[in-house]
Parts: C-alpha cells; sequence; structure tokens
C-alpha cells in the first residue's frame, strides 16, 4: 500500500477540499438515515394515537422529517459539488505532476516506452485515480463514522440490537469488500496493462496503415486488436458480474439484518420493553444504515485497477534521467564556441560505444560538418551537445564552459536545430512558428519566413498563416515543413546552429533551394552540420569524418579519403547547383 501513501501526499493541497467533501458525504448519508427513522416512528405514533384517540404534537417531528429531507438535498448537491471540485484538481495537478517527471526523462529514458503506453499513463491511469477519492476514501471514511455512530445509537435501545447490526454491517463493509478487492486486483492490473496495449495497437495499426496493406497484413494487426479487446472485456465483464453480486449480498446482509432485529425487538415490544412505534423506527433504521457500506465492495473492487495505475505511473516517475541537472545556476556564456574534448559515449546495452574519444573545435561564428554512414555516432554527437544524454568519458565545452554546469534549459535557450524529421504541431502555421519565440511579431514571422524562402507559398494560401498543417503536418510537403523549421530556427535567433541531414529526401532543385535558404539562416551563428550528401560541405570550414564511433579523418573538405568520397559525396556540389563559398 506505499501507493496509496504517496499518491496521499501528493493530494496535500487539495485535503481541505476533500475533508470538506467526506463532511458533507457523512451528513448526505445520517439526514437520509434520520429521515427513513424519523418517517416510520412518525407513521406508526400517527396510527397508535389514532387507534387510542389521543391527541399529540406532530409538529416537532414533521419539522425533522422535513429538515432531514432539506438537509438531504441540499446535501447530496453540496458533496457532488465538493467532490467533482476536488477530483478535477486531483486529475488536474496529477497530469502536471506527471509531465513534470515524464520531461526530464526525453529523450533519453523514454525511448523504450511506445507513445501509446506513455498516452494511456497520461489519460488512462490518471483518470483511474479519480476513482481513488471519489469512490474509495470517501466511501470508507463514510462507512467508518457512520457504522461508528449507528451502532451507539443502537446501543442505547439493546445492546443485543447493537450487537447483531453491528455484526451484518460488518459483514457487508468489511468481508465483502476483502473478497472484492481479492477478486478485482488481478483484473485490475490486467485491465491496466491491456488499456495500454491496446492503445498502441490501435496507433501502429493507424500510422501503420499504408505499410500493413501492402504486405497484406492488415486482418493480423485487426485479429491483435480484436484479441485484446476481448481480453479487455471479459476482463470488465468479471469485474461487472462480481459488483453485481457483491451488491446482492449487501442487499442479503440488510435484509437478514432486518430479520434479526424483529427476532429480537419484537419480543421487547410484547414484553413491554419498547414502544411498538420505536420497532418501525429501528426497522427502517436497519435498512436505511446499509446505505453506508453499501459502495464497499465497488470501491475495494476499483483499489485493484488505481493502485494498478499508480504503480505504472511511479514506474516512470522513479526513473532516473539520464542526465542529472546542477545544483546551481547556469554561468553565462558570453562566447559560443563549441569544443569535443576526448569524448567517448556508449548507448546501454551497446555492444559497442556509439562514439570513441572524439575531439573537435568550431569556433564562434564558423561552420563544421560531420559526415559518416549510419550508425557512425553523428546524431549522437548532437544528443549529447543538448545534453540529451551525458557523456562517459571527456567534456563538452561552449564558449569554455562545461554543459555539465548548465541546466539543459538553459543551454537549449542558446541551441537552433533543423533536422530531417522536422515536428510540426496539429495547429496552424503561425502556432508552429511561435513555438520559437511565442512574443513574435506577425512582421517578424514574416520576415523569417521571407529568408526562409516559404512566406510566399504561405501568402497564397487561403487562410495564410492560419491554415491548418495537419497532425506531423502532413498538409504539407517535406521541403515545406523544412522551410517552415527554418523560419522557427531564425525567430530563435540562437547563437548556435545544429543542422541535422536537412536535405535528407529531397530532390535536387528542393535540396538547391533549401540550402540557399540555410546559408543565409548559418550567417554569424556557430554551425555543426551532420550530413552523409554533399550538399553543403562546401560551405563549411572543417569537415569531421565517423566511421563506427570513431574518427577516420578531420580537417577542410580535401583531406575526406577518396574512398570514403566515392561512397558518401557521390553528388558533386556543382551538380546540386550549388557554388562554392568564397574563402
Amino acid at each position: 500500500m506505499n501507493e496509496l501513501w504517496r499518491l496521499w501526499k501528493l493530494f496535500r493541497p487539495y485535503r481541505l477540499w476533500m475533508l470538506l467533501g467526506i463532511v458533507l458525504a457523512i451528513l448526505t448519508l445520517l439526514a437520509n438515515v434520520i429521515l427513513m427513522a424519523a418517517s416510520g416512528w412518525f407513521l406508526a405514533t400517527m396510527a397508535t394515537a389514532g387507534a387510542a384517540g389521543i391527541v399529540m404534537n406532530y409538529y416537532a417531528p414533521a419539522v425533522l422529517i422535513r429538515g432531514s429531507a432539506i438537509a438531504r438535498t441540499a446535501g447530496r448537491y453540496g458533496e457532488r459539488l465538493v467532490n467533482h471540485e476536488a477530483t478535477f484538481r486531483l486529475i488536474a495537478s496529477l497530469r502536471v505532476w506527471f509531465y513534470r517527471h515524464l520531461e526530464p526523462l526525453a529523450p533519453a529514458r523514454l525511448q523504450s516506452y511506445h507513445s501509446g503506453d506513455l498516452l494511456s499513463r497520461i489519460r488512462a491511469d490518471i483518470d483511474a485515480l479519480d476513482n481513488l477519492y471519489v469512490r474509495v476514501l470517501v466511501p470508507v471514511a463514510v462507512a467508518v463514522v457512520s457504522v461508528l455512530l449507528f451502532s451507539v445509537f443502537l446501543l442505547f435501545h439493546s445492546p443485543a440490537l447493537a450487537l447483531a447490526g453491528l455484526g451484518f454491517l460488518l459483514l457487508a463493509g468489511i468481508a465483502l469488500p476483502v473478497w472484492s478487492e481479492f477478486r478485482g486486483r488481478a483484473p485490475g492490473r490486467r485491465i491496466a496493462d491491456d488499456e495500454a496495449a491496446l492503445r498502441t495497437a490501435v496507433i501502429d495499426g493507424v500510422q501503420g496503415m499504408a505499410e500493413l496493406t501492402v504486405y497484406g497484413v492488415t486482418e493480423c494487426q485487426a485479429q491483435r486488436i480484436d484479441d485484446l479487446s476481448r481480453r479487455l472485456v471479459a476482463d470488465q465483464t468479471r469485474l461487472s458480474s462480481d459488483q453485481g453480486l457483491t451488491q446482492a449480498m449487501v442487499f442479503l446482509c440488510a435484509g437478514l439484518s432486518l430479520w434479526v432485529l424483529l427476532w429480537l425487538a419484537v419480543p421487547m415490544v410484547r414484553e413491554g420493553q419498547m414502544p411498538p412505534p420505536q420497532l418501525a423506527m429501528l426497522a427502517l433504521f436497519t435498512l436505511a444504515s446499509f446505505e453506508a457500506v453499501a459502495p464497499l465492495p465497488h470501491a475495494f473492487q476499483l483499489l485493484g485497477r488505481s493502485l494498478a495505475a499508480a504503480r505504472r505511473l511511479f514506474a516512470i516517475v522513479d526513473t532516473e534521467p539520464a542526465v542529472i541537472e546542477p545544483d546551481g545556476p547556469s554561468p553565462r556564456l558570453d562566447h559560443f564556441d563549441i569544443r569535443f574534448s576526448e569524448v567517448s559515449f556508449g548507448y546501454p546495452n551497446a555492444a559497442r560505444p556509439a562514439l570513441a574519444e572524439i575531439s573537435l573545435h568550431v569556433p564562434e561564428g564558423t561552420r563544421a560538418a560531420v559526415i559518416g554512414a549510419t550508425g557512425s555516432g553523428k546524431s549522437t554527437l548532437f544528443n549529447l551537445l543538448l545534453k540529451f544524454w551525458t557523456p562517459d568519458a571527456g567534456q563538452i565545452r561552449i564558449g569554455g564552459t562545461d554543459i555539465a554546469e548548465l541546466h539543459g534549459d538553459d543551454l537549449r535557450r542558446q541551441i537552433a536545430v533543423v533536422s530531417q524529421h522536422t515536428h510540426l504541431f496539429d495547429a496552424t502555421i503561425r502556432e508552429n512558428l511561435l513555438i520559437a519565440n511565442p512574443d513574435a511579431t506577425q512582421a517578424a514571422i514574416e520576415d523569417a519566413c521571407r529568408i526562409a524562402q516559404i512566406h510566399d507559398f504561405i501568402a497564397e494560401l487561403p487562410e495564410g498563416y492560419d491554415t491548418w498543417v495537419g497532425e506531423t503536418g502532413v498538409r504539407l510537403s517535406g521541403g515545406q515543413g523544412r522551410r517552415i523549421a527554418i523560419a522557427r530556427a531564425l525567430l530563435k535567433d540562437a547563437p548556435i546552429l545544429l543542422l541535422d541531414e536537412p536535405t535528407e529526401g529531397l530532390d535536387t532543385a528542393t535540396e538547391r533551394d533549401l540550402m540557399q535558404a540555410l546559408d543565409r539562416l548559418m550567417v554569424g551563428r556557430t554551425v555543426l552540420l551532420i550530413t552523409h550528401r554533399p550538399a553543403g560541405l562546401d560551405w563549411v570550414d572543417q569537415v569531421l569524418v565517423l566511421d563506427e564511433g570513431r574518427e577516420v579523418a578531420h580537417g577542410d573538405v580535401s583531406v575526406v579519403p577518396q574512398a570514403m568520397q566515392s561512397t558518401l559525396l557521390a553528388l558533386s556540389p556543382a551538380a546540386c547547383g550549388l557554388a562554392e563559398r568564397p574563402a
């Protein structure tokens, strides 16, 4: 139950809301029980008085009954209002809390998680925790307080009645919930896992629909989704069946409790130890008192699902980030040269290191390219420079400052990135551009887009900069998306620019236009380019050639071995329409 304690600590800012909701729930239940008991006593007393021809004051009990009815209605409304407010606040805070713990893990620690699984944790698992307060904590607190009060009330009438009533209340409020929790533990855990697997399978099926169709395996994916759905429905059906059974058992306990009460109380009425109206009052009181324990079996059944969801969330939260941030503030950077000094790094469980003793100095305002085949360690250099991973050995310095002394956010504010995989959010073109600089004016946006050679295209669209780009920018071509990425980098106006295969997958004409836009973007910035394409190599001051994480050659483009040029630089810069950069 360690998860419960950790969640309770997270609920600290909202405990007053929770306490108020519990108090209102208790008062509502007590008002309902008093209404039922007082009504039974009042009706029986009036009948007895009428039969005997006795005049009685019925104003006081009528006021009690009306007051209880009003209190029950007002209490129920107030309880729902407060509990829903508390629940929404809890869920909102849990999502923010989880995201704040999730963000430092990206991208290094999240590579082993599917996006569908993460989505399930953010949405379904956190949503499952709303049951913990409304359907677990509140019913348990109400039941404990109410059963104690009900037992004391019965004790004033007869210890035997109190003992009998308490026994059935405990049977319905403890034995049945324990059995329900035991029965719901495994299905609740499976439901949490199957919901994540189902979302993952559906996302894979939708995103990979073209490939599944081409290879004729759509039926296999559909069968997988169907199997997961059946497993999920089977567990949900079992929980629903158990819930119906436990509710029936609660009503059975209430009925048995009533019969035992009558069996004990009728002789007391016959012998004159109890007035007849009290028998009717106690009978209705007994039936109404089981409202306090009726939600408990379902509450404990949901506890398994809630604890499984909590464990899945804490599994992410307890993950150590790949990069540990410094304790103090980040030093101020005055210069923006980049220096890799004997940097080595290996990914977890990798057969060989991704980088081995790499050294590279890029003076401020100059351009360097890192080339090599896939898997040679080019992207790893970027990941280390962006502080997504920490080097196993060596140092990376910017302006003479070890980046280990910089907070990741402070470091990345000085870096703009243009990559081959430009991510455009499902929003408008303007909103995608404003990510780089939320305060940018329309004039600044248009100037950046003109430099990136995308403004004319946007201006011709019916909705201009308010055009919706679709999920991952599906409504734009690859070249258009990358020009928007260039405009975004211009708006950020960072002193360091990282170019990750910016022309990969583009045709020759688009590549030429994009490189011209990139050339304007690179002016005055410290630039590091990774590529295995020829475009841009005559635009850089130095080249570092990597092979399997090791340095093969380093210098200007002329030092690249002819064999590697024939492999990596099959196309000459002239074939791309690029003029050599003036010395």
